[in-house]
């Protein structure tokens, strides 16, 4: 069964070491998803399968909220700029919901190894 607290918990930490970490861009993003990942597999607890499971779904929701983010951002300066910037932005929506889906598998699988040491740290 899903321990969503942790998962949320997990998600939460992910995302505010991902803010603090844009001073050291993609290495701070590597280890919020690292360390959200190891809080969520240690607070669900349990086997190395939990862990992982937990951390996965810790990881993967940080991506899908980061690059929905992505995503509003360009739409909004796509629609500032008129119709000439709604073709320019609906053009690159192809290539950031590629970035985005890459982003969250990335933090996904990440997570998903971190989640498995935390839940065996917690045993």
């Amino acid at each position: 069964m899903t321990n969503w607290r942790a998962v949320f918990v997990g998600f939460l930490v992910a995302t505010v070491f991902g803010i603090v970490g844009l001073v050291v861009p993609g290495v701070g993003q590597l280890v919020a998803g690292l360390v959200g990942g190891f809080v969520a597999g240690y607070m669900a607890g349990g086997s190395l399968g939990s862990g992982v499971w937990h951390g996965l779904l810790a990881g993967s929701l940080g991506g899908i909220i980061g690059g929905l983010l992505i995503a509003v951002a360009v739409g909004l300066s796509g629609l500032a700029l008129g119709p000439l910037g709604g073709a320019v932005s609906g053009a690159a929506g192809i290539g950031i919901f590629l970035l985005a889906v890459t982003i969250s598998i990335v933090m996904a699988l990440e997570s998903a190894v971190a989640g498995a040491v935390g839940a065996a740290v917690s045993n």
